[in-house]
C-alpha cells in the first residue's frame, strides 16, 4: 500500500469530519459526504456554522468536493468514518449512525480499499460490529479484499490552539501493512506526529479512557465543591492553593457535557459489563457529573428562598446554553438539566446565548432562546457558560439584568469570589 492516487471519502462533516476533509484536501482528492443536505449546501456556499473551519479555508479547499449524493463515493479508495456515536436514554451506546455508515460504504468499497473509523467506540466495536457489515453487504473478504484501520478523533471544539494537525494522532490497522499505511496517511497531515498502536482494539481503548479519566477528575472536583459549599469555603481559592504543589492536577468544577467526556465513559462501562465486570469508580463519577445540573438549580432555589423571593413563577435568566465557552456546540449540553429542574419548581426561565443556533436549540431541546434580555426583571441570574462576551461585560452589567433582590450564581467562575452570591 502507498499514498499514490489516493482518493479519500470522509463520511460525516461535523466537528470532526470537516477539519479532516480540509487538511487531507491539501494533499489528496477528497469527497466530503454528509446525509444532511442543508449542511452540504452551507459548506458549498463557503461557511461552517461550527466555526471549526474558517470561510477562507473553505473557499481555498479546491481538492474537496462536498456532497450528499452517495454516487460521489464511487471514486474513493479510502473511506474515513467520522459520524456521531451517541448514547440513548438508558446511557447505552447507540451505534446506529456507525452501522448506517458501514452499510453505505459496503455499496462502494472495492478490492484493495481501506476503511478507517474515527468515531469513538468501545474496544472491539470496529471489528465486531462495523467490519462484519461491510464484509457481508459488499461480498468482499476482510483482510483479503479490503482492510480497516482505526484512528480516534481528538478534536476539541472551539479550541483554536490545539487544532487537528497540532494534536498527536493514534493510528492502527487490521494487519501490519494496513497499520503502516494508516500511519503514513495521517503522518502526511499531522505535524504533531502519530502513535501507531499495536492493534485496533488498543487504539479504541486508548481513546475511550482519555475522556473517562478526565470525567473522573472533574467528578472528584465537583464533589469537593459540594463539600466546600457546605463549609462556606470558596472552591476556587482551595484549588489555587492546592495547585501550588507540583503534582496537583488542575481541574475545575462544572457541568460535564459535550460529545465526548460525558458520553465515552458509558461506552467503556457498557463493554465492561458485557464481559462480566461492573466498574464502580467510573459509574460513580458519571452519577456525580450527571447530577450537577440538578445541584446548581437546587442551590439557586435555596438561595432565592433565603432572600425571600417567591419561587413559584420567579424569573431566572440563564446566560449560556452551549456545552462550553466560546463555542456554538450544544450537543449534550448539561445546561438543559438546570433549566428542566428550575421549571420543575415552576420557575420562569429565560435563556440567552448568542453563540448557539436558536433553531438547533429548539429542535434538539424544545426550548427557545431569548433574543432581547431586559434589565431589572430577574429574581435570579445563572452565569452557566464562560463566553468571552460575558467576561467583557463586567459584573455590574450582568447584575443589571436582575431586580434589586436578585441572586447571581456564577457557575463557571467568570468573576471573582466576592462578586457573585453563589459559585460552584
Amino acid at each position: 500500500m502507498n499514498l499514490d492516487n489516493k482518493n479519500i471519502a470522509i463520511i460525516g462533516l461535523g466537528y470532526v469530519g470537516l477539519p479532516l476533509a480540509i487538511e487531507f484536501g491539501k494533499k489528496y482528492q477528497v469527497t466530503g459526504f454528509d446525509i444532511n443536505e442543508k449542511r452540504v449546501k452551507e459548506l458549498k456556499l463557503g461557511h461552517d456554522f461550527t466555526l471549526e473551519v474558517s470561510d477562507d479555508d473553505l473557499k481555498a479547499a479546491k481538492n474537496v468536493t462536498f456532497s450528499s449524493s452517495t454516487k460521489d463515493l464511487a471514486t474513493a479508495n479510502v473511506f474515513i468514518v467520522t459520524v456521531p456515536t451517541p448514547i440513548d436514554e438508558n446511557n447505552t451506546p447507540d451505534l446506529t449512525p456507525l452501522k448506517k455508515a458501514s452499510s453505505l460504504i459496503a455499496g462502494y468499497i472495492k478490492k484493495g480499499d481501506v476503511v478507517i473509523y474515527e468515531s469513538t467506540v468501545y474496544p472491539g466495536a470496529t471489528e465486531e460490529v462495523c467490519i462484519p457489515i461491510v464484509e457481508k453487504e459488499s461480498g468482499l473478504k476482510f483482510n483479503i479484499d479490503f482492510f480497516a484501520g482505526y484512528s480516534p478523533e481528538r478534536i476539541n471544539p472551539g479550541d483554536k490552539v490545539n487544532t487537528l494537525t497540532k494534536i498527536m494522532k493514534i493510528t492502527s490497522g487490521s494487519d501490519e501493512a494496513t497499520s503502516k499505511f494508516v500511519d503514513c496517511l495521517y503522518s502526511s497531515i499531522i505535524t504533531a506526529g502519530t502513535h501507531r498502536a499495536s492493534s485496533i482494539k488498543v487504539a479504541e481503548a486508548a481513546k475511550v479512557i482519555e475522556n473517562t479519566q478526565r470525567d473522573l477528575n472533574i467528578a472528584v472536583i465537583n464533589e469537593f465543591a459540594k463539600i466546600f459549599n457546605k463549609l462556606n469555603i470558596d472552591t476556587e481559592e482551595v484549588l489555587n492553593a492546592a495547585g501550588t504543589k507540583w503534582n496537583f492536577l488542575k481541574f475545575k468544577p462544572g457541568l460535564v457535557g459535550g460529545h465526548c467526556i460525558s458520553v465515552d465513559p458509558y461506552y467503556l462501562t457498557y463493554k465492561a459489563q458485557e464481559v462480566g465486570y461492573r466498574p464502580e469508580v467510573i459509574l460513580a463519577g458519571r452519577r456525580i457529573n450527571d447530577g450537577m445540573g440538578e445541584y446548581v438549580a437546587s442551590q439557586m432555589v435555596k438561595a432565592m428562598s433565603k432572600k425571600k423571593v417567591h419561587i413559584d413563577q420567579a424569573k431566572v435568566l440563564v446566560m449560556g446554553f452551549t456545552f462550553k465557552g466560546d463555542c456554538p456546540d450544544v450537543r449534550n449540553t448539561k445546561i438543559i438539566d438546570i433549566i428542566r429542574e428550575l421549571q420543575d419548581f415552576n420557575v420562569d426561565v429565560d435563556i440567552s446565548d448568542a453563540w448557539a443556533s436558536p433553531e438547533e436549540v429548539e429542535h434538539e431541546y424544545n426550548v427557545q432562546l431569548t433574543k432581547d434580555v431586559k434589565k431589572g426583571i430577574y429574581d435570579g441570574i445563572i452565569l452557566a457558560v464562560d463566553h468571552k462576551e460575558y467576561k467583557s461585560m463586567g459584573i455590574d452589567a450582568v447584575r443589571a439584568f436582575g431586580k434589586s433582590n436578585h441572586v447571581l450564581y456564577d457557575v463557571k467562575h467568570v468573576f471573582g469570589p466576592l462578586e457573585s452570591d453563589l459559585r460552584l
